[in-house]
């Protein structure tokens, strides 16, 4: 199957274009600003679908909203009634299409010409009025709150915002390529025919004001290691766009290491959702432990080394033991009630990952000293 995207190389088209390549019987034409008419005609001379996603929101003059929006999109339905051909065609319009602004009306303009192309001919032809969209690659500092709020977060730039309680509506871009994809007929004999708007794509209801603070928060979260809620697709999605922006040497982040007699520990993360997460090393013969808690839950994960743990309910005198190495990666549940310590019993220096079920709260541990 031939597929033309036109603007490949913007924000929607760099993205669908990565996942348009991963499809198989698909091979993609990508049309861009740098192309010549000459080349966009030959790619609609063979293409069986149409992501027609090129178009101009920051003109240096609003004629070019005019031309760059409704008149690129009349060319390629005129060059195709002149071809004779009636590819799928899916367009990327904006919600502004709904308002009597320069760009509003340009958009709104071309899904006319579309609306006319698919009367004219029969063809299938569909027409996505997006919303703020957000993601990977977005351009920040052009018109995207969220990119420039995310970019300049990355690069410890102030951020500045003219009404705090705004409200804005986003859609994650994977969302919309999913739903781009979805658009790819299938090979079933049956082709649709005629004009149609698709179903609004899922949306984010947020402030400026929320939005600036969550983006700052993943920032504030390298020296608080508490990491939000991602339990909330919306702040999984925001977050992996919030990293996007960091440059190569930002990538990494020095851990606070504490350090006694018995080696050094770091937490990692924090969350008040699953706990948090912490890793030691442990000189051979040394413990760590000999206490208990009342709710507090945790894990243990040697990957380095040899120890055992021992545990003994605190109102009881068995003790339980559990050997275990960085060789066989075996979690050890530490359940609440029992006292328990992990000693290095190896040569070397024992590395253990620990998982805690709740933050520690220096005011309520819930940590009691009992030797097992």
């Amino acid at each position: 199957m031939l597929v033309l995207v036109t603007g490949s190389n913007g924000f929607v088209g760099s993205n669908l274009c990565t996942v348009l390549r991963t499809k198989e019987n698909v091979k993609v034409l990508e049309f861009d600003c740098d192309n010549s008419y000459e080349e966009l005609e030959c790619m609609l001379g063979e293409a069986e679908v149409v992501f027609h996603l090129a178009g101009v929101n920051r003109p240096k003059n609003e004629e070019e909203f005019r031309t760059g929006n409704t008149g690129f999109t009349e060319e390629i339905c005129s060059t195709l009634l002149r071809l004779k051909r009636t590819p799928k065609i899916i367009l990327a319009s904006s919600i502004q299409a709904e308002f009597d602004n320069p760009y509003g009306s340009s958009k709104r303009q071309a899904e006319t010409a579309l609306h006319e192309f698919s009367e004219k001919t029969g063809a299938h032809t569909v027409v996505y009025r997006f919303k703020n969209l957000f993601g990977k690659w977005c351009r920040p500092n052009y018109n995207s709150v969220t990119a420039t709020f995310c970019h300049n977060t990355a690069h410890n730039l102030p951020l500045t915002i003219s009404d705090p309680a705004r409200s804005i509506e986003l859609t994650y871009i994977d969302d919309v390529v999913s739903a781009l994809i979805g658009e790819l007929p299938f090979d079933d004999g049956n082709r649709e025919s005629g004009f149609a708007f698709a179903p609004e794509l899922a949306a984010y209801l947020i402030t400026l004001g929320q939005l600036a603070e969550l983006i700052t928060s993943f920032r504030e979260s390298r020296d608080t290691l508490v990491l939000p809620g991602f339990d909330d697709r919306f702040v999984r999605s925001l977050y992996a766009t919030y990293l996007s922006y960091l440059e190569g040497d930002d990538f990494a982040y020095q851990l606070q290491i504490k350090t006694d007699d018995r080696g050094t520990l770091a937490e990692m993360m924090k969350s008040s959702s699953f706990g948090q997460i912490f890793v030691s090393r442990t000189k051979p013969g040394i413990t760590r432990g000999n206490h208990y808690h009342h709710t507090k839950t945790e894990k243990f994960m040697v990957v380095e080394g040899r120890a055992v743990i021992r545990f003994r309910k605190i109102d009881g005198t068995e003790v339980i033991e559990h050997h275990v190495s960085g060789d066989e990666f075996k979690v050890v549940d530490i359940p609440p009630g029992y006292t328990h310590h992990i000693t290095n019993i190896g040569e070397k220096e024992l590395v253990t990952l620990f998982w805690a079920s709740e933050i520690f709260n220096p005011d309520k541990p819930d940590t009691y000293f009992m030797k097992v």
